[in-house]
C-alpha cells in the first residue's frame, strides 16, 4: 500500500526520496530556499513543492487526511558547529512542527535533527517537545541513529523522533543496525576517483578503508565548498583526502598528492543516487549535500513506519486507544 505524507523543511530531498522509496506519496513538500525548491522540482517534477516559509503553511485543510508528517527542522539551534541557542535561536522551527501536528493530526509524525539535540543542555526543551507531542495524542519513540548502520559510508548520527497516534496500535520499533551494509569510502568512491584514469586510485582505495566522518554543509553565512573545520579535515586526511576544498572533477592520470572530493562523490557518501541533480553552483550544491538527510536511512525508518500503518489497516485493535507514553 502507498501512504500519504507531507514534509516540511524538505531541503534537497534526501528524506523525501528515502520515504518515497519506502512507499510514501508526498502530497506537499514545504521548503523556503529557492535553490532547494528548484532542486526538488528538477529531480521530481511531479512533487507538489511549496516554496514558502513554513510559518505561512496552513495544515488545516489536510486534517485527518495524512498518514505521515515529517521534517528535518533546522539543526543550527542544536549543532555543535553553532552557538547552540536552542529555543532562543530564531531558526528553531520545532514550534511550527508542533503547530502542524495539531492542525493536521497525521497518523504518524517523524522529526529529524542533529545529535546535539540529545545533549544534556537541551534536556528540558527536548522533554517539553516530547510532552507536547504526547499531549497532542501520540506515543513517542526517540533514538539516535547512525547512517553508517544503514548502508551509508559515513558517520552521521541523527536524532529521530517518531510519534504514533494513540488510536493506532503502536508496534513501531527503530530499524536494527546493519553496519556490514556500509562500504568504506575507498570502496564507495573508487569508480569515481578512477574515472579519469588516475594511476594512484588503487593505492588510495586501500588508505580510505573506513567510513567517512560527518559531511558538513554550512549555511548561507558560513561554510564554503570544503569538508569542514580543522578536526574534520584531519580525519579526511587520514583517508588520503584533502578536505580544504572541493574539486570539479576526479584526479587526472598523473595526479600526485591527496585528491579532493567532487560534489558527486559527496552526494554518494550521503546515499544519494548518482543521477540526483543539485545546484550547478558548487558552493550551493555542497551546502545542499552536506545538510541533507541520507535517503537510505529515511527509507529504513519509512519501512518501519509503513509496517505500523499496514497493521493498522488490517487489525481491529488499531481503533483502540492505547496508553500514551514516551520511549527513549
Amino acid at each position: 500500500m502507498t501512504y500519504t505524507s507531507i514534509e516540511i523543511c524538505a531541503g534537497a530531498g534526501g528524506q523525501a526520496l528515502g520515504l518515497e522509496m519506502a512507499g510514501f506519496n508526498h502530497l506537499a513538500l514545504v521548503e523556503y530556499e529557492k535553490d532547494y525548491c528548484d532542486c526538488l522540482k528538477t529531480n521530481r517534477p511531479l512533487w507538489n513543492v511549496k516554496c514558502m516559509d513554513v510559518r505561512l503553511f496552513d495544515g488545516k485543510s489536510f486534517r485527518n487526511k495524512i498518514d505521515l508528517l515529517s521534517g528535518g527542522v533546522p539543526c543550527p539551534p542544536f549543532s555543535i558547529a553553532g552557538k547552540q541557542l536552542g529555543a532562543d535561536d530564531e531558526r528553531d522551527l520545532f514550534p511550527q512542527m508542533l503547530r502542524l501536528v495539531d492542525e493536521i493530526q497525521p497518523r504518524v509524525v517523524m522529526i529529524e535533527n542533529v545529535r546535539g539535540f540529545m545533549g544534556k543542555q537541551f534536556e528540558n526543551y527536548r522533554m517539553a517537545i516530547l510532552n507536547r507531542l504526547n499531549i497532542l495524542g501520540y506515543n513517542i519513540h526517540i533514538q539516535l541513529l547512525n547512517a553508517s548502520d544503514y548502508g551509508v559510508p559515513q558517520l552521521r548520527p541523527r536524532a529521530i523522533i517518531i510519534g504514533i497516534r494513540t488510536d493506532i496500535f503502536d508496534l513501531f520499533s527503530f530499524p536494527r543496525p546493519k553496519p556490514t551494509m556500509s562500504k568504506s569510502v575507498g570502496e564507495a568512491l573508487f569508480d569515481l576517483m578512477s574515472a579519469n584514469g588516475w594511476k594512484g586510485a588503487k593505492k588510495w582505495r586501500e588508505i580510505a578503508n573506513k567510513v567517512a566522518p560527518t559531511l558538513v554543509g554550512g549555511s548561507k553565512k558560513h561554510g564554503g565548498p570544503d569538508l569542514g573545520p580543522t578536526r574534520a579535515r584531519q580525519a579526511w586526511a587520514e583517508m588520503g583526502i584533502d578536505g580544504r576544498g572541493i574539486a570539479n572533477e576526479a584526479p587526472t592520470e598523473d595526479f600526485e598528492g591527496m585528491p579532493r572530493l567532487t560534489p558527486k562523490m559527496m552526494a554518494r557518501l550521503q546515499g544519494f543516487p548518482d543521477n540526483w541533480h543539485f545546484c550547478n553552483r558548487k558552493t550551493t550544491a555542497c551546502r545542499m549535500i552536506g545538510n541533507a538527510f541520507p535517503p537510505p536511512v529515511a527509507k529504513e525508518i519509512g519501512i518501519k513506519i509503513k509496517q505500523v500503518l499496514d497493521y493498522a489497516s488490517t487489525d481491529s485493535r488499531s481503533t483502540k486507544e492505547v496508553s500514551r507514553r514516551i520511549i527513549v
